[in-house]
């Protein structure tokens, strides 16, 4: 027996285009984000064949357990919250553009885009602090759930980061790993050892 995870991150949220960094402000999902992810709800629902998940646990912030309960609907569900599955704080960056901090920090934007695990957002957390939240707290919920399918729903910088983790990347080529809106990566665990089956599959929203 083994446990299957599906690692989704959140739908597109409102003025998701402007490429800000939103971190732990609460930015409420778009509708083309509400139909991406009921599109991602029907292809895990169609992989599944016929099972049903056992848990959907969803960070805090709404654009991620609005996210979790489109996805926990089929199956009675209702998403269990977990603090530690929230996004990355990206310190006096929140709320700003790329060019906003490429032009104002250019530096500091440089040394986190080429190395975020040296460096840091100017006030925020670390790859290393968000890691040593996320991981633990992933396989705390894949031990509670043994031999079942169970899902999460979080961001895409946390997501980045249990895939490094399985995938056995360094931390610092984190950014290698794309996460698009509503992409669902699929890993299952053999006791300890993972196998990544599917990484950031997106249903097209057109």
């Amino acid at each position: 027996m083994a446990t299957t995870l599906y690692l989704i991150r959140h739908g597109a949220t409102e003025g998701n285009h402007e490429k800000r960094y939103k971190g732990s402000i609460d930015v409420p999902l778009s509708e083309e984000g509400i139909e991406q992810v009921r599109r991602t709800a029907e292809f895990i629902k169609a992989e599944l064949q016929g099972e049903s998940l056992s848990a959907v646990y969803a960070s805090p912030l709404s654009r991620a357990l609005d996210s979790a309960a489109l996805i926990a609907a089929p199956y009675g569900l209702e998403p269990v919250v977990d603090n530690e599955l929230r996004e990355r704080h990206f310190g006096i960056w929140e709320g700003m553009t790329w060019a906003d901090i490429n032009d104002k920090y250019p530096l500091e934007f440089r040394r986190w885009a080429d190395n975020p695990l040296d460096h840091s957002p100017v006030g925020g957390e670390s790859s290393r602090e968000v890691r040593d939240r996320f991981v633990p707290a992933v396989e705390k919920i894949i031990s509670r759930h043994a031999d079942e399918k169970v899902a999460i729903v979080a961001h895409g910088g946390v997501n980045r980061v249990i895939l490094c983790h399985v995938l056995g990347v360094p931390l610092e080529y984190m950014f290698r790993i794309e996460q698009d809106n509503a992409a669902v990566s699929i890993i299952v665990f053999h006791d300890k050892y993972p196998v990544a089956k599917l990484i950031n599959h997106a249903e097209r929203v057109y």
